[in-house]
């Protein structure tokens, strides 16, 4: 497959055509099926993990179990005291991330019992120390997609850099620069692409070929680590297929 955004030469198919697929190798492990493919030409490393079981999975803050959603097998994230003020994170063992791409399909809306400021927040978190004390993060506000209120809609994505920028930080000292708007429905699948690289990130919404929201400066950095299914306060999420380029 050629990398996305690009064009194949002659010369790009004639090694397409001739790249040897090294290791690869398919683990199924209850939820988490991993591929790992290693293509010459570029060194293209991907590992997929279908999320249809909580085998593999280390859910901090939160509870994580396998559900059917929509038609289809998907992780059920939520908070176990839905009054809580935090939400939290569940970590995909064996997923490290750098540079690349990460997609998901998600869906949030605010559960039952929620607080009334909560919006659904949902989203991925990724360079997650192995603690998950600190990670970058893209998260949506499924109920702000199409609010009637125009700040609201504003304020449909987010990118914070845990724990010293949160969203409230980025707000008062960068309004408008950290956040955009998209078409987004609460308790529907909604699919979410991050691309990385250094320290620039883009967020594509729904297959959108231009990313909803562009960020250049990271916060950590030039970075590494863990990647994470996200949740905010009051949610109830669904996540399923996390796949990871780089």
């Amino acid at each position: 497959m050629a990398p996305r955004g690009g064009q194949r030469t002659d010369s790009a198919l004639k090694t397409h055509s001739r790249c040897i697929v090294v290791g690869m190798r398919a683990i199924q492990s209850g939820s988490v099926a991993i591929a790992w493919c290693l293509i010459s030409a570029g060194t293209v490393f991907s590992q997929s993990f279908a999320l249809d079981s909580a085998s593999g999975l280390e859910p901090h803050g939160v509870k994580a179990e396998p559900a059917m959603f929509l038609q289809r097998k998907a992780i059920h994230v939520y908070a176990a005291d839905a009054q809580a003020s935090d939400g939290g994170l569940v970590v995909v063992r064996g997923a490290e991330f750098g540079n690349g791409s990460l997609e998901v399909d998600l869906s949030g809306k605010p559960g039952a019992g929620a607080p009334g400021g909560a919006r659904g927040f949902v989203g991925l978190a990724f360079h997650a120390a192995a603690d998950v004390s600190k990670y970058e993060c893209f998260y949506l506000r499924p109920t702000n997609g199409r609010a009637e209120d125009q700040e609201r809609r504003n304020h449909s994505l987010q990118y914070i850099s845990y724990p010293a920028y949160e969203w409230f930080r980025l707000r008062k000292e960068n309004p408008g620069k950290y956040e955009s708007y998209a078409d987004l429905v609460p308790g529907e699948w909604m699919h979410i692409r991050i691309e990385v690289q250094g320290v620039k990130a883009r967020l594509y919404v729904n297959g959108a070929a231009q990313p909803a929201l562009i960020v250049n400066d990271l916060k950590m950095g030039d970075g590494k680590g863990g990647v994470a299914l996200w949740i905010g306060p009051g949610t109830d999420a669904y996540f399923s297929n996390l796949k990871l380029s780089h």
